[in-house]
């Protein structure tokens, strides 16, 4: 007597089980047993856990992804608040300035005090001191031409720009302020009020205090600001 060959064993395809249960939400109802019955991988260790206990890991996972986003965005909103106050600060004194040379001291004072910023230089065109009664005090400077061709060229064709600053390029740039040993930073921004007014460079012993990677908005801002003032004031100094 030949015995048949048993039937291959059928199996079902995953994705249309899942279909399938995705269409009918109800079938677990008076099934409850069967849930507490199905096990599956577990996602941190060897061996398998219930459907109920995954569920319970992944809404876990879930809340506490949630909790770090949250946090992340209440920490950057307090670090927008916190650069707000010290910009409005820094604005305020700017304005109260009588003249350029008390503008360019409230600029490096509020800087250094609020955005540790070590050291500033501020290059203005002699048109815009030659009605003074006095040379412009540090850290405001005439503007020459070494000056500005190093100035234009360590911008290199851009409106701001994060570099190295070598020794000999801050004696020149910053002759006021100590220079460093090796390499320093700076961030350096042009300005202009519908013609070139000059430059502001902001400047630190840290090699890596100005990065390349950063951005460069507020220095911009700030240049946008003085620029204005600078004009302002030399036209209308305050009594």
């Amino acid at each position: 007597m030949t015995h048949a060959a048993p039937e291959p064993r059928k199996t079902l395809d995953p994705d249309r089980v899942a279909q399938w249960l995705a269409r009918h939400p109800d079938f677990f109802v008076g099934r409850e047993g069967l849930l507490q019955q199905l096990r599956i991988p577990h996602p941190e260790a060897q061996g398998t856990t219930s459907l109920l206990e995954r569920l319970v890991h992944d809404l876990r996972s879930r809340a506490e992804q949630a909790e770090w986003r949250l946090e992340q965005l209440l920490e950057s909103a307090r670090h927008n608040e916190a650069q707000y106050r010290r910009t409005r600060e820094l604005v305020l004194a700017l304005l109260e300035a009588e003249n350029n040379d008390a503008l360019g001291q409230a600029l490096a004072t509020q800087l250094s005090e609020r955005f540790h910023t070590p050291s500033i230089a501020l290059w203005c065109p002699a048109s815009l001191t030659d009605d003074e009664p006095r040379p412009p005090q540090p850290p405001r400077h005439v503007l020459d031409d070494h000056a500005g061709q190093r100035l234009s060229a360590l911008l290199d064709s851009r409106v701001s720009r994060c570099t190295r600053l070598t020794p000999t390029d801050w004696k020149r740039l910053l002759p006021h302020a100590p220079a460093p040993r090796t390499a320093g930073s700076c961030v350096l921004t042009r300005l202009t009020l519908g013609e070139p007014l000059g430059y502001l460079v902001l400047a630190s012993h840290d090699p890596d205090h100005f990065r390349a990677s950063m951005d460069t908005l507020f220095t911009e801002y700030v240049g946008d600001v003085v620029s204005r003032l600078l004009v302002s004031l030399a036209r209308h100094p305050h009594d």
